[in-house]
């Protein structure tokens, strides 16, 4: 955090013009570094969105999802040891190659939204475009939202301060009134009209997300609000009323739903395509120091398959679109800590997510994506929030008021609204005999749908958000099993909540857990610990344990 993205760039212009011997004097010819330098609002938008999900240089939320993904086990890597299926949050000694691996959502945060965000906002208030505000300010809100929960405390009164080497961390709590009142700011912005508000132009910058829809970046506020109500329900100022107001003004439908699109088109420019597409790489080198590739998990593939207790016996027609076969035509998963080599015979290993045979081990990318689907195509949407999560956050907040009929209304809906999602954006590459019909989803949702409200219980609602969310909601997903303890109980069946899920133990849980489950990360081991590891030590972040320490909104 020692400077902003701007300084950093501008720096490295002045340096490289000083070698040409140019006689004008570099303060004349240049603006200070660490000053503004102005740009149209326009300009800046389409990098801000980008670093949402993830840009072109990979810094984003998905970067990370490869790492927090295993502590909800989304999925395991290929081989046995690593520390993240193992629950851990970075390799010690510190300064080690693996120490930033979950270290991209803060610098995501406090550099490529950061300072860019902060200057368009500025820059659009003196301008009165006040949609540009409005949409920065909502950007905001989801920022700092999905980083307190990924970390706890984080940095808040002193961000983007230039003048400042070191910074203070400041509590969740603090972090969460923020995140609403920046919500709220950013609807009330986004309510404008008049002055320099021009849906066109909005369009231009906002070209890859919402398509200058002030209407839906309004949907996207509600949605973080309803989230940031929604994440507090160990606390005795539980809100159930709020969490349902919020939903029913936020993304209900699939056609609101927040997403970040792609330019990529076949033999395009590497960085324009999805960042779990196979051009990218991204999913079959992972520098970690052990392993190399991600595969999907046992625990999900259960769920899919009819082979978890809470659906027993009941087969998901959305696997096939979310996870892979094997040669032998089966779905297995990676148990955590095992590795693919544990799956025997080698015909029953999945496939890469890139739909990559593994009976012979081989981690590479395809030459195209004609054999992948879902968010693993190269210009395939990356969700940030989505229909689904809202209609099963409303389902969460009316079962805890016991208005089980409102609850059951928002479940079924989630459901339906995720097979819609499935089968309009992610139908591509899905074997022909495989493909969801009217018929399939019917029978699906039959099976899992109690026909009377008296049924509903908080263990169906986590389970089908989970599915829901697999792989696009992966700091959604974690931030429920958190608030949940990983193992709490349903009081409607006596059984847990996340049926069947078992946290590693004995040699499958890393030594510096101490016994317990992860339940934050690290901060950014490349700013914070070289400059300023006098706070972390002052918030317990020089502690190996530190990563099973409970962030607020987890604890009663």
């Amino acid at each position: 955090m020692k400077r902003n993205l701007f300084s950093t760039i501008l720096t490295a212009t002045a340096f490289a013009v000083a070698g040409t011997g140019c006689s004008k004097k570099i303060d004349e010819a240049y603006a200070n570094p660490n000053a503004d330098v102005r740009v149209p609002v326009e300009q800046l938008l389409p990098a801000i969105t980008s670093s949402m999900g993830a840009n072109g240089a990979g810094h984003g939320t998905y970067n990370d999802y490869r790492f927090l993904g295993k502590y909800i086990q989304n999925f395991a890597f290929v081989n046995a040891g690593d520390m993240y299926d193992r629950m851990s949050s970075r390799l010690i000694p510190l300064g080690s190659t693996a120490a930033d691996l979950t270290a991209s959502i803060f610098r995501a945060h406090y550099y490529d939204i950061g300072q860019n965000c902060v200057n368009m906002i500025k820059w659009a208030e003196e301008e009165k475009k006040w949609d540009y505000a409005g949409v920065g300010k909502a950007i905001q809100a989801w920022s700092w939202l999905t980083l307190t929960d990924v970390q706890g405390e984080v940095i808040l009164k002193q961000a983007f301060d230039p003048s400042r080497l070191t910074f203070q961390y400041d509590t969740q709590e603090e972090v969460y009134a923020h995140v609403r009142n920046l919500a709220h700011q950013a609807i009330a912005d986004l309510s404008k009209t008049g002055d320099g508000v021009n849906p066109a132009n909005l369009a231009t910058g906002d070209a890859f997300f919402y398509g200058g829809d002030v209407n839906k970046w309004k949907k996207f506020a509600y949605a973080v609000l309803a989230r940031s109500f929604n994440h507090l329900t160990k606390k005795s100022t539980y809100q159930a009323d709020s969490v349902i107001k919020y939903c029913d003004l936020a993304i209900l439908t699939n056609a609101d739903n927040a997403m970040q699109k792609f330019a990529f088109v076949p033999g395009g420019v590497t960085g324009t395509a999805n960042f779990f597409g196979p051009i990218r790489n991204n999913l079959a080198s992972i520098a970690d120091g052990t392993n190399t590739a991600i595969r999907q998990a046992t625990y999900i593939v259960n769920l899919l398959t009819g082979n978890n207790s809470a659906f027993p016996g009941v087969t998901d027609p959305r696997a096939i679109y979310l996870i892979r076969k094997s040669e032998s035509g089966v779905f297995k998963g990676v148990a955590p800590n095992r590795g693919q080599a544990a799956i025997t015979p080698a015909v029953d290993r999945p496939e890469s997510f890139w739909g990559v045979n593994q009976t012979v081990t081989t981690n590479g990318a395809p030459s195209n994506d004609n054999n992948c689907r879902y968010v693993f195509r190269n210009a395939a949407p990356l969700p940030i929030i989505i229909a689904s999560e809202v209609l099963f956050m409303k389902a969460e907040a009316a079962l805890k008021k016991n208005d089980k009929a409102t609850a059951l209304a928002a479940y079924r809906e989630g459901i339906s609204q995720h097979f819609d999602l499935l089968t309009s954006v992610y139908n591509v590459n899905v074997p022909a005999g495989e493909v969801i019909t009217p018929a399939s989803k019917q029978a699906y949702m039959d099976a899992v749908v109690p026909a009377s409200a008296a049924q509903m219980n908080i263990t169906r609602i986590m389970l089908q958000k989970y599915i829901s969310l697999f792989i696009v909601g992966i700091c959604e997903v974690w931030t429920d099993m958190r608030r949940y303890g990983y193992k709490d109980l349903d009081p409607e069946t006596g059984q847990q909540i996340y049926r069947d899920f078992v946290v590693p133990s004995g040699t499958d849980l890393h030594p510096n857990n101490q016994g317990e489950p992860v339940y934050r990360v690290y901060p950014r081991y490349n700013s914070e610990t070289i400059w300023n590891i006098e706070e972390l030590k002052r918030i317990g972040a020089d502690q190996d344990n530190f990563h099973t320490k409970k962030p607020w909104f987890a604890i009663p």
